[in-house]
């Protein structure tokens, strides 16, 4: 079993760039994971990898055993799934991913008890609005907004998810309401950014169809929990998820603007990697999150 662990170890130590990432990715502390491939070096009497104060790469060996290693490690995978698949008992690790606002609010929450309900199963969550990696990043599911492009994966649609233009009483007071698409050229529109975001501009219904506006403000933000917040204090128009702005509009925090003309609603659903046979504790929480998160939108 060791012999396994470190095959895991190196594997993702590879795939994350770093000893310290790997063994986090894994729950092993830097110096464990570092000792898990020394046992493998040491096994087989050769460097693995080179090691410098700032960078991890593997050696001509150690890339072609990387290679094989993997593939040893997606075939047990999958042995495991088969017996899951029949002991009707699932068992292991269940690795998600999610945007941070839609992760918080929805997705936390049905962790907990999936995990009573399954006493076997672990779940590691991971949060970012920016793109994941699926496959490099070993994600077993990923729930996902928007419109997915990677053919390489699986895309399971759960619901669509309305978008509103919401702004602060206060700002739109100062500011004005806009009447029409073209008046956002005069606001403050918050903007959800970072590298390879899609979201240079807002793409609205209008009575001629969908239309794209280009939109500007003065700053923007990778964090659309930071977006929500900006609004509520008055600086600009937000393009925000319903769900994440329906109880502000309830209180009277958030006026929703261009009701005529809202955002085009964003896909929802889930993407796994493409795989022989889907490991039956995945397929049981997509399952459990799709039959939940309907009641959401």
């Amino acid at each position: 079993m060791s012999y396994l662990e470190s095959l895991r170890v190196f594997v993702r130590v590879i795939e994350l760039g770093s000893i310290t990432s790997g063994g986090r990715d894994l729950r092993l502390s830097p110096a464990v994971a570092s000792n898990r491939i020394k046992d493998l070096e040491n096994r087989f009497g050769v460097r693995l990898l080179n090691r410098t104060t700032r960078k991890l790469t593997p050696t001509e060996i150690g890339r072609v055993f990387y290679e094989n290693a993997r593939r040893v490690i997606e075939t047990l995978d999958e042995a495991e799934a088969v017996i899951g698949s029949f002991s009707g008992t699932p068992q292991g690790v269940i690795r998600l991913t999610a945007p941070l606002g839609l992760g918080r609010r929805l997705i936390a929450p049905l962790i907990p008890v999936f995990c009573r309900d399954n006493p076997g199963v672990d779940v590691q969550l991971r949060l970012s609005d920016r793109t994941v990696n699926i496959v490099e990043d070993g994600i077993d599911l990923a729930f996902f907004l928007g419109e997915p492009q990677d053919s390489a994966l699986k895309w399971r649609k759960v619901a669509d998810c309305p978008r509103l233009l919401v702004a602060s009483p206060g700002y739109l007071e100062q500011a004005g309401t806009p009447q029409e698409p073209d008046d956002l050229k005069n606001h403050n529109c918050l903007l959800l950014r970072y590298p390879r975001s899609p979201e240079y501009f807002w793409t609205l219904q209008t009575d001629e169809g969908p239309r794209k506006m280009m939109v500007s403000g003065r700053f923007d933000t990778d964090d659309g929990d930071v977006l929500t917040t900006w609004a509520l204090a008055g600086e600009g128009i937000a393009n925000r998820p319903g769900y994440e702005v329906a109880h502000h509009i309830k209180d009277g925090r958030l006026v929703e603007v261009l009701a005529e003309n809202r955002p085009l609603a964003a896909q929802f659903g889930c993407l796994t990697p493409h795989r022989r046979l889907q490991d039956p504790k995945v397929r049981m929480f997509a399952d459990y999150a799709a039959r939940e998160l309907k009641k959401a939108f």
